[in-house]
């Protein structure tokens, strides 16, 4: 049940993505996600689609282990697609009782799911190529100058690794549950949506009472070992930019680039 979902899990291999920095991976992401609210046409779709597809490549992550993630944003990408097709307003193209289909609608529909789409497969490469370890040291370096305007960057830092490292960890305590509860004649696969919530509540239960105390057991770990913060501390691999590195960011810079052009020409 849980395999579809990848977000946060790390996919060991070799590949030109897994070894560059995760400076750059962290900044690609976001620089592709924000290119995917930049574009506003086909061409420009196109450009961005052709650009994740020559990572995914280049990651030497099978593309059917990426697009499986998908299964668990479909609920949202539905709803979603449902609220922009009947509530934007404009030419009525289709009408059936209370709803009411426009051609406004639809085309901000059809650009809300690709860009729904792109931005999780997008933000999948980098958990993908990219260690909890690797991306909190690449969050520490790059809000490091917010330490001047006295901000916890090394906390920030380390609670997203951490709540990183939890996800598997907490998938593979929500299947050993449910089959526990399922062994004691509990039923998930019901259609009935109220009998579905009501078998939902066994399940919650014992997985927050476990994360509590996976959470109470890593603070007491951390604190015997005389765990105080991110003063003083220094790095075993410090993170240094290489050649690949900024022919990496110069690539980054032209897509970017593209981007705007696609966005000013069409």
């Amino acid at each position: 049940m849980f395999d579809s979902i990848t977000l946060g899990q790390y996919y060991q291999t070799d590949s030109v993505l897994h070894r560059l920095d995760p400076r750059v991976k962290l900044v690609g992401t976001f620089a592709y996600l924000i290119s995917l609210f930049v574009v506003d046409s086909l061409p420009g779709y196109l450009l961005a689609a052709l650009f994740l597809a020559v990572m995914i490549k280049l990651s030497n992550v099978p593309f059917r282990y990426i697009v499986r993630g998908m299964k668990t944003i479909l609920f949202l990408l539905i709803i979603t697609v449902c609220f922009n097709l009947f509530l934007t307003p404009g030419e009525v193209i289709w009408e059936f009782w209370i709803f009411k289909m426009t051609r406004e609608g639809l085309n901000f529909a059809i650009k809300m799911a690709i860009r729904l789409s792109l931005l999780i497969l997008g933000s999948s490469i980098m958990t993908l190529t990219t260690t909890p370890t690797q991306l909190t040291d690449a969050l520490e370096s790059l809000m490091r100058p917010l330490k001047k305007v006295r901000v916890p960057v090394h906390e920030i830092a380390m609670m997203m690794s951490i709540a990183l490292r939890f996800i598997p960890i907490l998938m593979e305590e929500t299947d050993k549950i449910m089959k526990a509860q399922i062994a004691r004649g509990a039923d998930f696969e019901s259609r009935n949506l109220i009998k579905k919530i009501k078998s939902m509540v066994p399940l919650l239960v014992p997985l927050f009472i476990s994360a509590f105390r996976r959470a109470n057991d890593l603070a007491m770990a951390m604190e015997a070992r005389c765990y105080r913060g991110g003063e003083g501390r220094t790095k075993m691999k410090p993170l240094v930019y290489s050649s690949k590195d900024r022919v990496a960011y110069l690539i980054l810079l032209l897509f970017f680039a593209a981007c705007i052009a696609m966005r000013i020409l069409f």
